[in-house]
C-alpha cells in the first residue's frame, strides 16, 4: 500500500465526502455553462453573462478550497486539474464561442468559420503543456473567450472589425506572448488584484445595464483589459531599453 492509500484510508469519512464535495463544486460549473447557453440560445445575453460569471465565482473559488481540505490526497481517484478543464473550456470556451457566432456581431459567412476557429484554438490550447510559463505568466491569448465575447458585446464594433478582432485571437492564441495571470503572478499582484476588483465591479454593473452604460465606464473597462494583455510587453519593453 502506497502513502497515498494509506492516507486515504486514514482520514475520517466525513473529510473524505468533505473533500469530494469540492470536486461536485467545481463540476456544478458545467451545469451552471448549461444554464448561461440556454440564456444565449433565447439571445438573453446579459443573463448569459450573469451565469458565465457565477462561473467565474466557482472557478476562482474552488482552487483554494480544494488545497485546503487537501483534495488531491483524500480523493486521489478524482483528478481536479482535468475536471477544472473540462468545465473552463464550457465556460471559457463552448458557451462563449457560441455567444460571438449566433449574436450577428460576425459577418454572416465569416461566422461559424470562426465559431470554429474559437473551440478548435481553445482545444488545443488547453492540451498544451506550455499554456503557462515559468512565471507563471500565460503563454499566447489564454482562450478568455468569455472576455471576449464581453467586450465584443461592450463596444459592439461593425462586424467586419469584429471578425478581424476574433481572428486575430485565434491567431494569437498561438504566438509567445505573456499575459498576466492575475492571482499567480507575483509581479504587481497587488495592483493586478486591485484593477480586477474594480473591473469586477464594473461588469456587474454592466451586465445589470444591458451593456447600456457611459463613456468613463467603457474606458476604464477597455483601460484594465490593456492592462492585462500588455502589461508583462511594456515591464519587458522598458527593460530591454535600460539595458
Amino acid at each position: 500500500m502506497n502513502q497515498v492509500q494509506q492516507d486515504t484510508l486514514e482520514a475520517s469519512p466525513a473529510a473524505r465526502a468533505a473533500a469530494f464535495s469540492v470536486h461536485v463544486f467545481t463540476a456544478l460549473g458545467a451545469g451552471v455553462a448549461l444554464l448561461a447557453l440556454l440564456e444565449a440560445v433565447r439571445e438573453h445575453w446579459s443573463a448569459m453573462f450573469g451565469w458565465l460569471g457565477a462561473a467565474l465565482v466557482i472557478d476562482a473559488l474552488d482552487g483554494p478550497i480544494a488545497r485546503r481540505l487537501n483534495v488531491a490526497r483524500l480523493q486521489p481517484n478524482w483528478s481536479g486539474e482535468v475536471l477544472d478543464l473540462v468545465v473552463d473550456f464550457v465556460t471559457y470556451v463552448f458557451v462563449p464561442a457560441y455567444a460571438i457566432t449566433a449574436s450577428g456581431l460576425l459577418l454572416p459567412l465569416a461566422a461559424p468559420v470562426l465559431g470554429a476557429g474559437i473551440v478548435v484554438s481553445g482545444a488545443l490550447y488547453f492540451a498544451d503543456r506550455r499554456m503557462k510559463a515559468a512565471d507563471n505568466h500565460f503563454r499566447g491569448f489564454p482562450a478568455l473567450w468569455n472576455a471576449a465575447a464581453f467586450y465584443l458585446f461592450l463596444l459592439h464594433p461593425p462586424p467586419a472589425l469584429s471578425s478581424l478582432a476574433v481572428a486575430a485571437l485565434i491567431a494569437l492564441t498561438f504566438v509567445p506572448f505573456h499575459v498576466v495571470h492575475p492571482v499567480r503572478v507575483v509581479r504587481l499582484r497587488g495592483l493586478t488584484l486591485s484593477l480586477l476588483a474594480v473591473w469586477a465591479v464594473l461588469a456587474i454593473v454592466t451586465i445589470a445595464r444591458d451593456f447600456d452604460v457611459a463613456a468613463p465606464i467603457t474606458a476604464v473597462l477597455c483601460a484594465i483589459a490593456a492592462y492585462i494583455v500588455g502589461s508583462d510587453a511594456a515591464i519587458r519593453l522598458a527593460r530591454s531599453f535600460k539595458a
